[in-house]
This record gives structure tokens, sequence and C-alpha cells, in this order.
């Protein structure tokens, strides 16, 4: 089975970076996907590497940026194992990196 990514993985002028600083363990990426599903806001790239510590990741979303956006961060900075949440613009190219090493 072969993954490709295509453009639509690479961020538009509509579309923003979330960072997210997590503690590392069972569930987290469940719980932050679980409330971006729960509010039917599409996640349409995801990525999620432990810190060198091992007891926190980071996770990047690749999200639509429309008016629900600062809801929806505020109720991620809520989530007890979210330490803290950075939006990023067109400046932030990890998803472009990606696809461009995937294609």
């Amino acid at each position: 089975m072969s993954t490709q990514l295509t453009s639509s993985t690479q961020p538009t002028s509509n579309q923003v970076t979330l960072e997210l600083s997590v503690r590392n363990h069972p569930g987290v990426m469940s719980h932050v996907c679980g409330l971006f599903a729960r509010r039917a806001f599409n996640v349409e790239g995801i990525l999620c590497m432990p810190l060198a510590n091992g007891e926190e990741s980071r996770i990047w979303l690749l999200v639509k940026d429309d008016q629900r956006l600062p809801q929806m961060i505020s109720q991620v900075e809520k989530l007890e194992d979210v330490l803290q949440v950075r939006r990023h613009g067109e400046e932030m190219r990890i998803f472009e990196q990606v696809a461009e090493f995937y294609c």
C-alpha cells in the first residue's frame, strides 16, 4: 500500500498550523482529535513527535482558518494534557517539508 501526500496536504492561505505541547502518554492524541471531531472541525494534517525528555510531545495540526478557530483553540487549551497551544500562519512550513519528502 502506497501513501502519497498531495498538494491538499500543503498549507494554503486559508490554513494555519497549530503547534501543541502536550503530555506524552496514551490517549492524548485521541482526546485532541476527538475534540475536533465532536465539533465537526476537520484536521487536514497531523504530525506528532515526542520531545527529548520523553515526558512531553509536540503535535502539529494543519487546520482551516475560519471563524470557529479561536473557539477551537480555546477548547484545546482547556484539555488537561495540553500544556501550550501556538498558532502559526504561512511561515510554518512543516507540512510543506513533509510533502516534499514524500512526493
